[in-house]
Formats: C-alpha cells, structure tokens, sequence
C-alpha cells in the first residue's frame, strides 16, 4: 500500500477518535452556557474552547476530505 493511502487512513481514524473523545465535554460546556446564560460576564464562563472544538471539527473534515480526493485521483 501507498504512504499516501496509511496518512488518510491514520488521520481519518486518528481524528474521528479525538473528536468523540472531546464531544461528551464540550456538550456538558454548552449545557453549562445555557444554564448559566444570564449570568455570563459574573461567573467568566467562556465559549471559546467550544468555537475551537467547531473550527477543528471543520479542518479535520476538510483535509479529510482532500485527501480522500487525493487518494482516489491518485490510485484512478
């Protein structure tokens, strides 16, 4: 098999897992955040690490993406 062919695999899978493994966080934080939406400036409850977790979510599915496409156009 092709280097190419073990990257996608690996970052495919290896990425899908960090995703999974940080949702079950990042529902509990969203939880907090409507909880607590009233009272955000007192308690400094941030959305950042939530908009970070998104625009990761995203990269990952986008080089995922890519190099599929790659992949394929490659062994075609």
């Amino acid at each position: 098999m092709d280097l190419l062919l073990w990257i996608t695999i690996s970052f495919i899978v290896i990425g899908f897992v960090v995703l999974v493994s940080l949702k079950k966080g990042m529902e509990r934080k969203v939880a907090l955040l409507i909880e607590n939406e009233k009272s955000l400036e007192s308690k400094q409850i941030s959305a950042k690490p939530i908009v970070l977790w998104i625009r990761g979510a995203v990269v990952w599915g986008l080089v995922s993406m890519f190099l599929l496409v790659w992949s394929f156009s490659n062994y075609m």
